[in-house]
């Protein structure tokens, strides 16, 4: 079991050890209530577990909402409070649900005390609504973001700050938030129980308060090298938080690895998960697998089959990964963390068993023989192809319409997860051996000294497309370019 030290004030306290809670103190979204503030009314509507931002368009079709980044103190573990920024006043930020189709209009607000940016990771969108560094919003400032959802677009998203060098204070300090598109035409039924769970971790001081490393320490230098790692694990709001399953029921799970640097590698103790979909939503076909590894933005769908006996208990696992470089790899790199509980109830089986079916969807293939340029990146220690960002720069220009394959090289001995704004692609093969299933992504995430290669076609939307390692200090350092399409 991984343990919490809180050391809170001298002068009124002593030491105090909190172990990981279970749902009993501290629950999933939705079920006992998230994480808020004190001003905001705590009846709300939920949708896979999470509070979800209420639609004030009456128009079909239209989705309109409000949201606002500001700096809050709210309780993220039990009995302490924390300053944090904050969603909507929430950790994570509530809910945006939306479906292809749609007309999405985002109200947003900075009342943090520096600029930011909401970037909507995934979606296909214009470049100024892309919340990219080359349009921040002010403090103080407002900004309409405004798209629309494309035909093919259903799957699970995520939303956070993109400010440039800002972007891991941000998100570690509370900045994201889940998407979910929807097809009215979803191939799986709507009765199934559906969770969104969003991954994190963050560290915290003596005081109860986030912690990033002092300028100058040897903490500096691993964050810098490996990206900042927290040693208290979340899902959702909660720490160890309980989910409940009947025997024979069958579940789907949308995860988001929200973190700004930890790799995921999840597995359930006992079972196996039906792999379903990832960044762009559903596969071609299911696939059984024992467990899922997720990279920094990266989103998996599962679903889960309650195999065990009434009453039983399991566990989802972060199981070891080694991503690091090895003179920082952390000394406890090689233990298990446990994320949550699966609790079955006493009811007896399910009667009549979910049917999964062969086929979920039909995926267009992009043609490798449309290809009109190869584009080599090759990522190493806070660089890509040997520069650092400059927002004055244009590191690549493609033409609108284009197919291109971009050749993803690793040279050092640590993982680094490659994402593209503004389009998805599909991963063709890792180190010369052809992927199994032809799927959409827009984050692949490349272990050290290997390599990948994807494809994509830059439809609809010019401009200034940010590319970058997704280890979000990383990011901040300079290990990111600039695409124009034009």
């Amino acid at each position: 079991m991984r343990y919490l030290k809180l050391l809170t004030s001298k002068s009124f306290f002593p030491a105090v050890i909190l172990p990981i809670l279970s749902f009993s103190a501290i629950s999933m979204a939705g079920e006992m209530g998230p994480s808020h503030s004190d001003s905001e009314a705590v009846t709300e509507d939920t949708i896979a577990g999470h509070p979800v931002l209420e639609n004030i368009s009456s128009e079909p079709g239209i989705v309109e909402v409000e949201l606002t980044a500001s700096k809050e103190r709210i309780s993220l573990v039990p009995g302490i409070e924390t300053d944090v920024y904050a969603y909507n006043g929430r950790v994570p930020g509530p809910l945006l649900e939306a479906s292809e189709g749609d007309s999405v209009i985002i109200h947003f607000k900075n009342n943090l005390p520096e600029k930011t940016t909401v970037h909507w990771h995934g979606i296909h969108l214009p470049f100024v609504m892309d919340g990219s560094p080359f349009h921040p919003v002010e403090p103080g400032e407002t900004f309409t973001y405004t798209f629309r959802i494309h035909e093919g677009t259903a799957g699970t998203y995520w939303y956070h700050p993109h400010p440039h060098h800002h972007t891991a204070w941000q998100v570690g300090m509370g900045l994201y938030g889940g998407i979910i598109i929807r097809d009215p035409d979803d191939p799986l039924p709507d009765t199934l129980t559906e969770h969104l769970l969003i991954l994190s971790d963050n560290r915290f001081d003596e005081d109860g308060e986030i912690e990033f490393a002092e300028p100058g320490s040897r903490q500096e230098r691993v964050d810098d090298m490996n990206g900042r790692e927290g040693d208290v694990l979340f899902v959702n709001d909660g720490i160890m938080p309980e989910l409940s399953i009947q025997s024979g029921e069958t579940q789907r799970w949308r995860i988001v690895n929200a973190s700004g640097a930890r790799i995921y590698r999840l597995a359930l103790d006992g079972h196996t998960f039906t792999h379903i979909g990832s960044d762009g939503g559903l596969f071609e076909r299911p696939k059984e697998v024992d467990e899922i590894i997720l990279s920094n933005g990266e989103r998996a769908e599962l679903l889960v089959h309650g195999t065990g006996d009434p009453g039983s208990e399991i566990t989802l696992q972060d199981l070891p990964y080694d991503r690091y470089m090895p003179m920082f790899r952390p000394s406890n790199w090689d233990e298990k963390n446990d994320l949550l509980t699966l609790r079955y109830t006493d009811e007896s089986s399910v009667q009549e068993p979910f049917e999964m079916p062969e086929s979920l969807r039909k995926i267009p293939e992009l043609n490798v023989d449309d290809v009109t340029e190869t584009r080599v990146m090759r990522m190493s220690n806070g660089k890509i192809n040997s520069k650092t960002m400059d927002m004055n720069r244009v590191d690549e220009t493609a033409e609108l319409g284009a197919t291109e394959i971009w050749d993803i090289r690793n040279l050092v001995g640590m993982d680094h997860p490659f994402h593209l704004h503004g389009f998805q692609f599909q991963v063709i093969d890792r180190n010369g051996e052809p992927v199994s299933q032809r799927k959409w992504e827009d984050t692949v995430n490349v272990p050290g000294f290997e390599s990948a290669r994807f494809i994509v076609r830059y439809d609809n939307y010019p401009g200034k497309w940010m590319f970058h390692c997704h280890i979000l200090d990383h990011e901040d350092q300079g290990m990111m370019g600039v695409l124009e399409v034009k």
